[in-house]
């Protein structure tokens, strides 16, 4: 399903260059995916434009849905996690629930 870019100059939103030089979507992580969420959260508490509109709008229950399921993946990846996955999970929850209960 994925389309393969091969010798572009630049690669199209969201894709990026790979060893041979296609462009292809980046490696999925722990990282990436959390951030991902965070990403999501943020937008859905207003804090990131839409990207075509620039409009930003605010769905508490989304973000919180969001927040939620980070929750859920700290407490079923607890132990599992190295160093920096772990700080990384821990400080976005912690971030996104204070903008959160500020959005309040």
């Amino acid at each position: 399903m994925s389309e393969n870019l091969s010798n572009c100059d630049e690669c199209p939103d969201g894709r990026v260059k790979d060893a041979s030089g296609r462009c292809v979507m980046p490696e999925v992580t722990f990282a990436s995916f959390i951030l991902s969420l965070n990403t999501s959260a943020l937008y859905h508490m207003g804090e990131l434009p839409h990207p075509e509109t620039g409009q930003r709008i605010v769905d508490r229950e989304l973000a919180k849905h969001t927040i939620d399921t980070l929750t859920l993946l700290a407490v079923k990846t607890k132990g599992n996690l190295d160093a920096n996955e772990n700080e990384l999970l821990t400080r976005i929850l912690y971030e996104l629930k204070m903008r959160f209960v500020k959005l309040a």
